[in-house]
């Protein structure tokens, strides 16, 4: 295979990667309903109280159990990271960078693997499972890149006199607690897991219930890669039981989380409630696209429908808001519902399906409630509704949904993390931009026109901007092309993944002046 799968990857020859896919898929299927276990201080750790993972487009398979901690494991598990820690810290940043890159290569040996437990396991079809799993591996050697650009972030300053020599340094907090949402099990596990490792710190990873198989993979490319035994651990257990007790963790130095601005919050509060401790947050999204009057219909269609509808709408950077001139609405929205119509819906490790099911029941509940309002308080233009029948009747399956509301309708300002986008026409452009900007999350955005291109991005309030872009309208970041910072709600320090600055945050500085 001659290039790298991205969530942008259109016109490339499958073949030879669909054929791997599926011989690894038949492997994987094989182990079905097996265990994991959680890992401390390199063992694995088999409580036998499990957590199940099941398939959500066949919710009566087992995929695996996992087996989840108690609180005595997180004291043992801060207890072997601050150990660890030390032993990392005093390594030579040149080899933390090495073992790192080792980790990517593991990741990238064993993708399809990899892969084959996410189709599975989150519901995403086989490219976006790809994708995931060749981002986690270019993240590590993207910001394991950085370090070494920064020669380990040791830095030669100004002397005031001869004797001095002055270096600024930056320097590992220690222990960093890294919660992991089930949507991309492997990119942003690994990518906020390797900031912090790459920064010096140890890491204890508190994944998203739905993915103990994805983690588990996760942790053995880590740890062949030659990680000390304790620097990096999983503790499997619920957000409200084993996540709070490890943020609440007075040896737990800083925490990365990605998810919920409400869960995102509630850590913020925790960690900085008797002493401030870095807490890096990747939230929610209410993404906007507008569609000028100068704008290419054609393309604005291609990439609302893959950002809205790409993993069934269950992305931080999923389109949910679209913005039409009004004398494009009508042909826009004909245009969508029409390429809408003809997605293939189903299996997600089928080679020909698109959209796979939502992740679980609440997923439903929550469409079914936005579906039911739309019909009652606007216009359901395709979709609205649970598939049943043959090939849906056991999984979480729902119809992708195109709406018109009512200008100010708490769809327009909820984030909903479904499949289901609303329409929106405008006479100005100006009012557009009003409506875009007036909500809490400011995360992703797209534009489709010509001359108001400039004044779209000086005027957008969101971190990642895509203009005129068929790929995708507001999602398809990639490591070192397309940092990924959110404003407002939708993150907390202002420098994002998948760019420049993003290790040095799990580091602080020190100013050290030696005479003589």
């Amino acid at each position: 295979m001659g290039f790298k799968i991205t969530y942008s990857v259109l016109d490339a020859d499958m073949t030879e990667v669909h054929a791997a896919f599926d011989a690894a898929l038949a492997d994987v299927r094989g182990r079905l309903g097996g265990e994991v276990p959680s890992w401390v201080g390199g063992e694995p750790v088999e409580s036998g109280s499990f957590l199940t993972s099941v398939n959500p487009a066949r919710t009566d398979e087992v995929l695996v159990r996992a087996h989840t901690v108690g609180l005595d494991h997180i004291d043992r598990a801060v207890d072997h990271a601050r150990s660890a820690q030390r032993r990392w810290a005093a390594l030579d940043w040149r080899e933390r960078v090495a073992r790192i890159r080792k980790a990517a290569d593991l990741i990238s040996e064993r993708r399809m693997t990899f892969s084959a437990i996410m189709a599975l396991e989150v519901g995403k079809n086989r490219l976006e499972s790809m994708g995931d799993v060749e981002e986690a591996a270019d993240l590590l050697r993207y910001y394991a890149g950085i370090v070494e650009q920064n020669d380990g972030f040791i830095k030669p300053m100004t002397k005031l006199s001869p004797s001095e020599d002055v270096h600024d340094v930056l320097r590992p907090y220690g222990v960093f607690a890294v919660i992991s949402p089930f949507n991309f099990p492997a990119a942003l596990a690994a990518g906020m897991s390797g900031g912090a490792l790459l920064g010096g710190n140890a890491v204890i990873l508190k994944p998203s219930e739905e993915t103990p198989w994805c983690t588990e993979m996760l942790y053995h490319c880590l740890a062949d890669a030659g990680l000390p035994s304790g620097l990096f651990q999983v503790l499997h257990g619920r957000g409200e039981t084993v996540g709070d007790a490890l943020v609440r963790h007075p040896g737990v130095d800083g925490a990365a989380f990605t998810g919920s601005s409400e869960v995102g919050m509630t850590i913020f509060r925790i960690m900085t409630e008797d002493r401030i401790r870095p807490v890096l947050l990747e939230m929610g999204g209410k993404n906007a696209c507008i569609i000028d009057k100068d704008a290419d219909v054609g393309q604005a269609v291609e990439g609302c429908y893959k950002s809205a509808f790409g993993l069934s709408g269950q992305k931080c950077s999923a389109l949910s808001r679209i913005y039409v001139h009004r004398s494009l609405k009508d042909r826009f929205i004909e245009g969508l519902v029409a390429k809408t119509r003809e997605m293939k819906i189903g299996d997600p490790t089928a080679a020909d399906t698109y959209m796979g099911p939502v992740i679980d029941d609440r997923a439903v509940k929550r469409y079914g409630d936005a579906a039911e309002a739309a019909r009652s308080e606007g216009t359901v233009h395709i979709g609205g509704e649970r598939l049943t029948g043959e090939g849906y009747a056991s999984g979480n399956f729902v119809a992708p949904t195109v709406v018109e509301v009512p200008p100010g309708h708490w769809i327009e300002k909820t984030e909903l993390f479904l499949p289901f986008v609303m329409v929106m026409a405008f006479d100005d452009i100006e009012d557009a931009m009003e409506r875009a900007n007036d909500v809490d999350y400011g995360l992703t955005a797209g534009f489709y026109g010509q001359a108001r291109e400039a004044w779209f991005l000086d005027h957008i309030e969101a971190g990642v901007l895509y203009t005129n872009r068929p790929a995708g309208a507001t999602t398809g970041a990639w490591p070192g092309v397309q940092p990924f910072c959110g404003w407002k709600n939708s993150g907390s320090t202002g420098k994002g993944g998948c760019g420049p600055y993003y290790v040095a945050q799990f580091m602080r500085e020190q100013s050290r002046t030696r005479v003589g």
